[in-house]
Protein backbone atom coordinates (compact mmCIF):
# COMPACT_ATOMS: atom_id res chain seq x y z
CA UNK A 1 0.00 0.00 0.00
CA UNK A 2 0.86 3.77 -0.83
CA UNK A 3 2.25 5.67 2.67
CA UNK A 4 2.05 8.94 2.08
CA UNK A 5 -1.01 10.82 0.56
CA UNK A 6 -0.84 13.68 -2.06
CA UNK A 7 -2.82 15.77 -3.54
CA UNK A 8 -2.49 18.29 -6.63
CA UNK A 9 -3.05 21.90 -5.18
CA UNK A 10 -5.34 21.97 -7.95
CA UNK A 11 -6.75 18.81 -8.10
CA UNK A 12 -10.42 20.37 -7.26
CA UNK A 13 -10.22 23.04 -9.99
CA UNK A 14 -9.37 20.17 -12.42
CA UNK A 15 -11.98 18.33 -11.34
CA UNK A 16 -14.50 20.89 -11.56
CA UNK A 17 -13.65 22.13 -14.28
CA UNK A 18 -13.66 19.38 -16.59
CA UNK A 19 -14.48 15.75 -16.83
CA UNK A 20 -12.64 12.48 -16.75
CA UNK A 21 -14.67 9.54 -17.80
CA UNK A 22 -11.91 6.97 -18.29
CA UNK A 23 -11.03 7.89 -14.67
CA UNK A 24 -14.28 8.12 -13.33
CA UNK A 25 -15.29 4.22 -15.35
CA UNK A 26 -11.88 2.96 -13.35
CA UNK A 27 -13.05 3.84 -10.34
CA UNK A 28 -16.82 2.46 -10.62
CA UNK A 29 -15.63 -0.56 -12.04
CA UNK A 30 -13.43 -1.36 -9.47
CA UNK A 31 -15.94 -0.54 -6.56
CA UNK A 32 -18.57 -2.25 -8.28
CA UNK A 33 -16.49 -5.35 -8.47
CA UNK A 34 -15.17 -4.97 -5.19
CA UNK A 35 -19.03 -4.70 -4.44
CA UNK A 36 -20.32 -7.33 -5.50
CA UNK A 37 -17.81 -9.95 -5.41
CA UNK A 38 -16.92 -11.76 -1.42
CA UNK A 39 -14.01 -9.35 -0.34
CA UNK A 40 -16.31 -6.63 0.71
CA UNK A 41 -18.36 -8.45 2.93
CA UNK A 42 -21.83 -7.08 2.08
CA UNK A 43 -22.83 -9.45 -0.42
CA UNK A 44 -25.22 -12.32 1.27
CA UNK A 45 -24.99 -14.55 -1.49
CA UNK A 46 -21.05 -15.54 0.06
CA UNK A 47 -22.37 -16.22 3.49
CA UNK A 48 -20.36 -15.44 6.40
CA UNK A 49 -17.73 -17.04 9.00
CA UNK A 50 -15.67 -19.31 7.18
CA UNK A 51 -17.92 -20.09 4.12
CA UNK A 52 -16.87 -16.31 3.48
CA UNK A 53 -13.47 -16.44 3.53
CA UNK A 54 -13.25 -19.77 1.57
CA UNK A 55 -15.46 -17.61 -1.10
CA UNK A 56 -12.73 -14.67 -0.64
CA UNK A 57 -9.91 -17.54 -1.31
CA UNK A 58 -11.68 -18.90 -4.21
CA UNK A 59 -12.66 -15.43 -5.61
CA UNK A 60 -8.81 -14.20 -5.48
CA UNK A 61 -7.28 -17.26 -7.02
CA UNK A 62 -10.25 -17.29 -9.87
CA UNK A 63 -9.66 -13.56 -11.15
CA UNK A 64 -5.74 -12.68 -9.95
CA UNK A 65 -2.32 -13.24 -10.76
CA UNK A 66 -1.14 -16.52 -9.74
CA UNK A 67 2.56 -16.74 -10.85
CA UNK A 68 3.07 -20.36 -10.79
CA UNK A 69 0.11 -21.25 -12.99
CA UNK A 70 0.63 -18.19 -15.44
CA UNK A 71 4.30 -19.58 -16.41
CA UNK A 72 3.50 -23.01 -16.59
CA UNK A 73 1.10 -21.68 -19.55
CA UNK A 74 -2.11 -22.37 -17.89
CA UNK A 75 -5.53 -21.30 -20.44
CA UNK A 76 -7.43 -19.86 -17.52
CA UNK A 77 -4.68 -17.82 -16.31
CA UNK A 78 -3.90 -15.97 -19.34
CA UNK A 79 -6.34 -12.76 -18.97
CA UNK A 80 -5.87 -13.06 -15.12
CA UNK A 81 -3.18 -9.90 -15.83
CA UNK A 82 -6.15 -8.14 -16.71
CA UNK A 83 -9.08 -8.94 -14.37
CA UNK A 84 -6.61 -8.54 -11.70
CA UNK A 85 -6.36 -4.74 -12.19
CA UNK A 86 -10.29 -4.84 -11.36
CA UNK A 87 -9.90 -7.29 -7.88
CA UNK A 88 -9.20 -5.37 -4.56
CA UNK A 89 -8.61 -7.78 -1.25
CA UNK A 90 -10.36 -4.89 1.42
CA UNK A 91 -11.55 -2.02 1.76
CA UNK A 92 -8.59 0.04 2.91
CA UNK A 93 -6.94 -1.50 -0.62
CA UNK A 94 -9.98 -0.05 -2.56
CA UNK A 95 -10.23 2.95 -0.96
CA UNK A 96 -6.51 3.75 -1.00
CA UNK A 97 -5.94 2.86 -4.57
CA UNK A 98 -9.11 4.75 -5.64
CA UNK A 99 -7.97 7.71 -4.36
CA UNK A 100 -4.94 7.84 -5.86
CA UNK A 101 -6.70 7.13 -9.06
CA UNK A 102 -9.19 10.15 -8.88
CA UNK A 103 -6.50 12.93 -7.38
CA UNK A 104 -3.59 11.52 -9.81
CA UNK A 105 -5.83 10.35 -12.77
CA UNK A 106 -8.06 13.30 -13.53
CA UNK A 107 -5.26 15.57 -14.79
CA UNK A 108 -3.19 12.92 -16.17
CA UNK A 109 -5.88 11.79 -18.54
CA UNK A 110 -6.48 15.37 -19.72
CA UNK A 111 -2.66 15.60 -20.29
CA UNK A 112 -2.58 12.37 -22.49
CA UNK A 113 -6.20 11.83 -24.01
CA UNK A 114 -9.30 9.70 -23.08
CA UNK A 115 -7.92 6.54 -25.48
CA UNK A 116 -4.74 7.04 -24.90
CA UNK A 117 -5.27 7.45 -21.35
CA UNK A 118 -7.07 4.30 -21.39
CA UNK A 119 -4.71 1.95 -23.60
CA UNK A 120 -1.86 3.31 -20.78
CA UNK A 121 -3.17 2.06 -17.55
CA UNK A 122 -4.76 -1.12 -19.10
CA UNK A 123 -1.28 -1.65 -20.37
CA UNK A 124 0.76 -0.47 -17.72
CA UNK A 125 -0.75 -2.11 -15.23
CA UNK A 126 -0.75 -5.43 -16.80
CA UNK A 127 2.94 -5.22 -17.14
CA UNK A 128 3.55 -4.32 -13.78
CA UNK A 129 1.53 -7.44 -12.51
CA UNK A 130 4.02 -9.23 -14.96
CA UNK A 131 7.12 -7.69 -14.35
CA UNK A 132 6.23 -8.84 -10.38
CA UNK A 133 4.96 -12.58 -11.61
CA UNK A 134 8.53 -12.60 -13.54
CA UNK A 135 10.39 -12.11 -10.44
CA UNK A 136 8.24 -14.75 -8.59
CA UNK A 137 7.28 -17.04 -11.09
CA UNK A 138 7.16 -20.02 -8.59
CA UNK A 139 4.75 -18.01 -6.04
CA UNK A 140 1.38 -19.61 -5.44
CA UNK A 141 -0.10 -16.57 -4.04
CA UNK A 142 -2.59 -14.89 -6.22
CA UNK A 143 -1.62 -11.20 -6.77
CA UNK A 144 -4.82 -8.29 -7.13
CA UNK A 145 -5.21 -4.87 -7.55
CA UNK A 146 -4.91 -1.90 -9.46
CA UNK A 147 -1.71 -0.63 -7.83
CA UNK A 148 0.62 -1.18 -10.53
CA UNK A 149 -1.72 0.66 -13.01
CA UNK A 150 -1.86 3.76 -10.58
CA UNK A 151 1.56 3.74 -9.78
CA UNK A 152 1.86 4.32 -13.51
CA UNK A 153 -0.48 7.23 -13.46
CA UNK A 154 2.08 8.64 -10.53
CA UNK A 155 5.00 8.05 -12.65
CA UNK A 156 3.52 9.75 -15.56
CA UNK A 157 2.21 12.39 -13.56
CA UNK A 158 5.62 13.48 -12.22
CA UNK A 159 7.01 14.28 -16.07
CA UNK A 160 3.90 16.03 -16.90
CA UNK A 161 4.08 17.73 -13.93
CA UNK A 162 6.87 18.17 -12.11
CA UNK A 163 6.24 21.57 -10.22
CA UNK A 164 2.30 20.62 -9.81
CA UNK A 165 2.59 21.43 -5.78
CA UNK A 166 1.18 19.06 -3.91
CA UNK A 167 -0.18 18.74 -0.36
CA UNK A 168 1.06 15.37 1.67
CA UNK A 169 0.83 14.00 4.82
CA UNK A 170 4.11 13.00 5.94
CA UNK A 171 4.72 10.14 9.14
CA UNK A 172 8.22 11.54 9.80
CA UNK A 173 6.41 14.91 10.27
CA UNK A 174 3.68 13.66 12.34
CA UNK A 175 1.34 14.07 9.66
CA UNK A 176 1.25 17.61 9.00
CA UNK A 177 0.33 18.49 6.05
CA UNK A 178 3.28 19.73 3.99
CA UNK A 179 3.08 21.54 -0.08
CA UNK A 180 5.88 20.34 -2.03
CA UNK A 181 6.35 19.94 -5.36
CA UNK A 182 5.65 16.45 -7.61
CA UNK A 183 9.27 15.86 -8.35
CA UNK A 184 10.03 15.72 -4.55
CA UNK A 185 6.88 13.93 -3.30
CA UNK A 186 6.69 11.32 -6.04
CA UNK A 187 10.27 10.07 -5.98
CA UNK A 188 10.20 9.98 -2.41
CA UNK A 189 7.27 7.54 -2.63
CA UNK A 190 8.71 5.73 -5.56
CA UNK A 191 12.04 5.34 -2.59
CA UNK A 192 9.88 4.17 -0.44
CA UNK A 193 8.42 1.01 -1.91
CA UNK A 194 12.14 0.70 -3.05
CA UNK A 195 13.03 0.20 0.39
CA UNK A 196 10.42 -1.96 1.40
CA UNK A 197 10.75 -4.32 -1.46
CA UNK A 198 14.09 -4.85 -0.53
CA UNK A 199 13.31 -5.67 3.08
CA UNK A 200 10.49 -7.84 1.58
CA UNK A 201 10.29 -11.76 2.72
CA UNK A 202 9.83 -14.32 -0.05
CA UNK A 203 7.62 -15.68 1.06
CA UNK A 204 4.13 -15.31 2.49
CA UNK A 205 1.69 -12.65 2.52
CA UNK A 206 2.91 -9.25 1.28
CA UNK A 207 2.01 -5.71 -1.04
CA UNK A 208 3.20 -6.34 -4.00
CA UNK A 209 5.83 -3.42 -3.47
CA UNK A 210 7.82 -4.80 -7.11
CA UNK A 211 4.71 -4.07 -9.20
CA UNK A 212 4.55 -0.80 -7.92
CA UNK A 213 8.15 0.35 -8.79
CA UNK A 214 7.59 -1.20 -12.32
CA UNK A 215 4.08 0.40 -12.67
CA UNK A 216 6.20 3.70 -11.83
CA UNK A 217 8.61 3.18 -13.81
CA UNK A 218 6.72 2.90 -16.82
CA UNK A 219 4.47 5.12 -16.63
CA UNK A 220 7.29 7.38 -16.36
CA UNK A 221 8.78 5.97 -19.59
CA UNK A 222 6.02 5.99 -21.43
CA UNK A 223 5.13 9.96 -20.79
CA UNK A 224 8.83 10.43 -21.90
CA UNK A 225 8.56 8.79 -25.15
CA UNK A 226 4.82 10.05 -25.51
CA UNK A 227 5.38 13.33 -24.76
CA UNK A 228 8.67 14.18 -24.56
CA UNK A 229 10.35 17.13 -22.86
CA UNK A 230 9.62 19.94 -25.19
CA UNK A 231 5.87 19.42 -24.35
CA UNK A 232 6.15 18.45 -20.76
CA UNK A 233 4.12 20.92 -18.40
CA UNK A 234 6.00 22.56 -15.56
CA UNK A 235 2.94 23.72 -13.60
CA UNK A 236 -0.50 22.81 -13.04
CA UNK A 237 -2.55 24.17 -15.39
CA UNK A 238 -5.64 25.16 -13.85
CA UNK A 239 -5.53 27.83 -11.36
CA UNK A 240 -5.76 27.57 -7.12
CA UNK A 241 -8.49 26.61 -5.17
CA UNK A 242 -10.53 29.55 -4.21
CA UNK A 243 -8.88 31.60 -1.59
CA UNK A 244 -5.46 30.21 -1.61
CA UNK A 245 -2.41 31.51 -3.63
CA UNK A 246 -0.51 30.64 -6.30
CA UNK A 247 2.95 28.58 -5.81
Amino acid sequence: MIRIWSAPASAGAAGRASTAPVTRTLIVLCCAVFLLGPASGLNPLYGAGEELLAAQQTWFRRWGVIPAELFEGSPAAVLTPATALFVHASWVHLLGNMLFLHVFGVMTEKRMGRARFTLFCLGCGCLALLGYAAANAHSEQPLVGASGAISAVLGAFLFLFPRARVTSLLPFAFFLPVRLPAWVVLPFWAALQWAAARQQAPDGPSVAYLAHLVGFGLGFLVAWVGFGRATRVKAAPAPASEGENQP
